[in-house]
């Protein structure tokens, strides 16, 4: 049984490349989602965020998990922007498919605030998933293709929540 998480945190190309060797991760694709935009394509995507589809295995990897991981990748405390991307399009944004993620979502965005460990409060959109358009095949898998190509995303070791519990 997997399970479906839609996530926006800016460039998809670099998210997609760090999420993609998480243990538990399935599949991603990158597209377009959370917008106005029917068919969206990279020329015509309207207010949709750039996005990435995770399909995981929630027996290895929880979706509390996924969620951490995303807020060390990139900075969820600058609004419509990642490093030099700005616009709507790199908003940071959690889609969320039924109310067991949207709860996660929420108790995982107030951690990091109460954290401190980041430069800011956060300022992630909570919103339902709606439609999820697939990017064009040249944005997908980019950085496996061209390993060199630009992305504004990393692992920050300084932004790491502390561990609850061996349940999460």
């Amino acid at each position: 049984m997997t399970e479906r998480a839609v996530l926006a945190g800016g460039c998809f190309w670099g998210m997609q490349d760090l999420i993609r060797k998480m243990p538990g991760v399935v599949s991603t694709r990158v597209g377009y989602t959370g917008g106005d935009v029917p068919n969206a394509t990279y020329r015509n995507h309207g207010t949709h965020a750039e996005g990435i589809e995770v399909i995981f295995d929630p027996d290895v990897m929880s979706y509390r998990r996924l969620l951490e991981f995303f807020f060390q990748i990139h900075d969820p405390t600058t609004p419509n922007r990642q490093g030099n991307d700005r616009g709507m399009s790199y908003r940071s944004a959690i889609y969320y498919e039924n109310e067991d993620q949207k709860a996660v979502a929420e108790d995982t965005i107030k951690d990091v605030d109460a954290s401190g460990l980041w430069p800011g409060k956060v300022v992630t959109e909570l919103d339902p998933v709606g439609d999820f358009w697939e990017a064009e095949p040249e944005h997908q898998d980019y950085l496996e293709r061209i390993p060199n190509g630009y992305t504004c995303h990393f692992v920050r070791p300084d932004w790491v929540l502390p561990r609850r519990d061996a349940a999460e």
